[in-house]
Formats: structure tokens, sequence, C-alpha cells
């Protein structure tokens, strides 16, 4: 997997939700991202697919049953982000 897409979206996760008590070196790419772990909620599932899709260019739609895998963590995110922008 990119390392470098990993960063760049945690880095994108750190500044879209404001996170100022997380540094994006501080994410652990396997760690859950809502609920346990990074603790986010469905607003903030909402913001950061707007953020990656202003940096990346891509959609992620909300009414997708694949939507709650693809946010799981920052590895699945990455793996997403990475399958979409190899489509284009």
């Amino acid at each position: 997997m990119d390392q470098d897409l990993e960063k760049q979206l945690k880095e994108v996760i750190v500044e879209s939700l404001m996170l100022e008590d997380v540094k994006p070196e501080e994410i652990d790419s396997e760690e859950a991202l809502f609920v346990d772990g990074l603790g986010l909620d469905s607003i903030d599932a909402l913001e950061l697919a707007i953020a990656i899709d202003k940096k990346f260019g891509v959609r992620i739609k909300p009414d997708d049953e694949d939507t709650q895998k693809v946010f799981a963590s920052v590895k699945s995110l990455a793996a997403y982000v990475a399958g979409r922008l190899a489509e284009n």
C-alpha cells in the first residue's frame, strides 16, 4: 500500500476535522476511525468525504453499501482512494 497516500490521508483527517490534539503521525493506519480508535462520528465522515473529494477528486457516496468498510481505517480509505485514482 502506498505509505505516502496514507500519510496524506492522515493529514486530511487532522486538517479537515480540526483535530487539535492529534498529529497525523500519531494515527495508526490500522486503527478504527469511528467509535473505537479515533472516535469519529457521521458528521466527521461527511466532512472527511468532502475533503477527500477536494484533495483527490475521489467521491465517496454516503449511501453506498461499502462506505462503512471504506471508512473503517486509514488503510482501507487509502486502498479505496488508490483504487479510484487508478481507474481514472
